[in-house]
């Protein structure tokens, strides 16, 4: 595969299209020079008509297939971060050339399953694709695939481009039973479980330890399946996450716990800060507050953006 430079947007000309027979192709032009040999041999114009036939059907497919990709443009649109080992989201723009139909273009990133497009009286689609992330921080997913089939499965044309997009890759959450001592912001050292007080704050999972009087019964009767009611003191809504906390985890493992509890407190609507060494984020709530906070723990040590 040859090297491109990453790209916002690129439109496939006939320097990048690459078009070669598929196997049924090879068969299929064998098969007809097979037939060529036998009508030279017995001289019969009858097979001669078919071998010529047949090997016009292929050069014409060459045609066909190539301009199936020729004067398509791709545009990188979005990346959308997810957590490490889930399937981030890449969105891409199709836009046809020369108010042309495109159809069963294929497109896949390495090792990843294709996804399969037409652009039939459309002058532009987008098409969103998948990859899994490999680890936390920015990652890119690799070259993207853009190949055809179209129309006879006889030949194949590809190309290979290399977008700029890139996605952001939180840590994989490490769960934890409760907040240590000391994350409270009234200083009172009381651990955050859930489970303890007076306001009710939302449901979670139920798991074995938790106490039968908080099971949600009214969402087990609806099959929602099993879940705890949480309750806590309003005194601890607001919560600092900081790094010595866990000072028997190692950096990684720190990351993860600390991504698990920005999640779960973001779900139960708190109010939370986070502590990292040369970083602090104030305590607040939200989206865009998760999101800085998950963003801070995916990009810890990994220097500049």
């Amino acid at each position: 595969m040859r090297r491109y430079r990453p790209v916002h947007s690129l439109t496939l000309t006939q320097s990048r299209i690459y078009i070669l027979p598929t196997r049924a192709g090879l068969w299929f032009l064998v098969t007809s020079l097979i037939i060529l040999l036998l009508g030279v041999n017995y001289e019969n114009n009858l097979v001669y008509g078919a071998s010529f036939l047949l090997l016009s059907l292929f050069v014409l497919s060459i045609l066909h297939t190539y301009s199936n990709l020729a004067g398509l443009s791709i545009t990188a649109l979005s990346a959308r971060p997810c957590l490490v080992g889930e399937q981030a989201e890449f969105e891409l723009l199709l836009r046809a050339g020369s108010r042309r139909d495109y159809e069963a273009i294929q497109l896949s990133w390495v090792d990843q399953a294709p996804v399969s497009c037409d652009l039939i009286g459309d002058s532009e689609r987008r098409v969103r694709l998948y990859a899994q992330a490999p680890a936390r921080g920015w990652w890119r997913p690799g070259a993207l695939l853009i190949e055809t089939l179209y129309p006879l499965g006889l030949l194949r044309a590809w190309t290979w481009l290399e977008t700029d997009l890139k996605a952001l890759a939180w840590p994989r959450p490490l769960p934890g039973d409760s907040l240590p001592a000391g994350s409270g912001s009234d200083g009172s050292g009381a651990l955050l479980d859930g489970r303890g007080s007076d306001d009710f704050l939302g449901l979670e999972a139920y798991q074995r330890g938790m106490s039968p009087r908080h099971i949600a019964w009214k969402q087990l009767a609806a099959g929602q399946g099993l879940h705890a009611k949480q309750f806590g003191d309003h005194a601890d809504r607001q919560l600092w996450l900081d790094w010595n906390l866990w000072p028997e985890l190692d950096v990684e493992s720190r990351l993860s716990r600390l991504c698990y509890w920005t999640l779960k407190l973001a779900r139960q609507r708190l109010e939370y800060g986070l502590r990292l060494p040369g970083i602090e984020i104030r305590p607040g709530r939200g989206e865009r507050h998760r999101h800085e906070v998950l963003r801070a723990l995916a990009l810890f040590g990994k220097g500049k953006d």
